[in-house]
């Protein structure tokens, strides 16, 4: 037995040891990242752009994030906004701010067509009729872009060789104990984002905030072609990069409204969030066990009965992941990762949780509805006749990486 003591903590030393090592390397990617300072274009240098708002009911802070599309310093440009029926109870703002804008910058899509297994792809399938112009930008209704958005994240489009370009996201608003660990987690989703892309480590597509050309969609089949894909952004960016286009990531965050109604809500995007990795990534998904110090370091030191070694082995690794992160809050500007610190622990010991639960599972709940996960990545509902547009307004869901 102690034999078996001894090698189960060494098998616990690994993480410990690479996680923290991982979260020293993020500090000086991170801060080289923002240092890479993008430069927006010149009114007269841009080309006209359709910005895509898909919506699916309230949610905290919506007007603001939809206004903040409306008021763009671009010369050219249109919002989109698109729901799933009639009957969706943001309408009646949609059409004031169309009212506001007017219908030649404000056009507002109703999506009532046959449903698809992917709810945001049926949001952008039905707004595609009411897009003018090439250049297309999408953002999530759970973002609040600045004025210069436009501009920034449609310059690289410029280059012909560029397929699309992402930004990266930091959380805003968070209130409730479960939202500050929902930011929390969303600044490491980004502060993994932004290592993979500074080393090179794998290609990515955040379809929460990207801009591309319209033809190239065409090309890899339209939105259409995506539609039962879980992970439908990575799906896209993988068929961009094989018609021999690269992809470009601005230092430039973006903020997202952190808005969960309850605990059970951030508990299904947790375990969401992991399968989306699982679907897309699947080895990069089992390897993340490797970096995940924290909850290695504790249960290393209660097999030692928290003695002095397991109490230095918990503490320095505690001391690293609240200092790393820190860091690299600060060099995102990400203020409310900051001031959440203290919540830290408790979002890593409730992400291993979600990990082992989305390991396991070969379900996803999405908008109240069943599907089976498929091993491509794709859903299939478990049952299609109950497949409905519009069936849930859950914001857990609208944000989701």
């Amino acid at each position: 037995m102690e034999v078996l003591v001894q090698a189960l903590q060494w098998v616990l030393a690994v993480p410990v040891v690479f996680g923290s090592a991982f979260a020293l390397l993020t500090v000086p990617v991170a801060w080289l990242f923002r240092r890479r300072r993008s430069i927006p274009l010149a009114p007269e240098a841009c080309s006209p752009v359709s910005l895509l708002k898909p919506v699916c009911g309230q949610e905290k802070r919506l007007e603001e994030n939809l206004r903040s599309c409306c008021e763009q310093d671009h010369p050219d440009f249109q919002v989109v906004f698109s729901v799933q029926h009639k009957e969706d109870s943001t309408l009646p703002l949609l059409y004031r701010l169309q009212a506001e804008y007017g219908p030649a910058r404000v056009a507002i899509a109703i999506a009532e067509r046959a449903p698809m297994p992917n709810g945001k792809i049926h949001n952008l399938v039905g707004a595609m009729p009411a897009v003018r112009h090439e250049q297309i930008v999408i953002s999530d209704s759970d973002i609040e872009i600045p004025p210069s958005y436009l501009r920034r994240i449609t310059a690289p489009l410029r280059d012909p060789g560029v397929g699309y370009v992402c930004t990266p996201y930091k959380g805003v608003h968070a209130e409730r104990w479960y939202e500050r660990l929902e930011l929390l987690s969303l600044h490491d989703y980004t502060t993994q984002v932004v290592f993979s892309w500074m080393t090179g480590a794998s290609g990515f597509l955040l379809g929460g905030s990207v801009a591309f050309r319209r033809s190239e969609l065409d090309a890899i089949g339209g939105f259409e072609a995506l539609q039962d894909y879980l992970v439908e952004d990575y799906e896209m960016g993988q068929r961009m990069t094989g018609l021999g286009l690269r992809p470009a990531f601005l230092p430039d965050l973006v903020e997202t409204v952190i808005d969960l109604p309850d605990r059970h809500s951030w508990w299904r995007h947790m375990v969401y969030w992991d399968q989306n990795t699982r679907a897309a990534r699947p080895l990069a998904f089992i390897a993340t066990i490797l970096i995940r110090s924290l909850p290695a370091a504790l249960a290393l030191a209660a097999l030692r009965g928290f003695d002095a070694v397991g109490v230095t082995v918990l503490a320095t690794a505690l001391a690293i992941r609240w200092g790393t992160v820190a860091l690299t809050a600060r060099a995102f500007g990400d203020v409310e990762a900051m001031r959440n610190l203290g919540w830290l622990p408790l979002r890593d010991l409730a992400a291993l949780g979600s990990w082992l639960t989305a390991l396991r599972a070969r379900e996803v709940e999405w908008r109240g509805l069943l599907f089976d996960l498929d091993p491509d990545g794709r859903l299939s509902p478990r049952d299609p006749a109950a497949v409905a547009v519009g069936t849930s307004e859950d914001p857990a869901f609208r944000g989701a990486p």
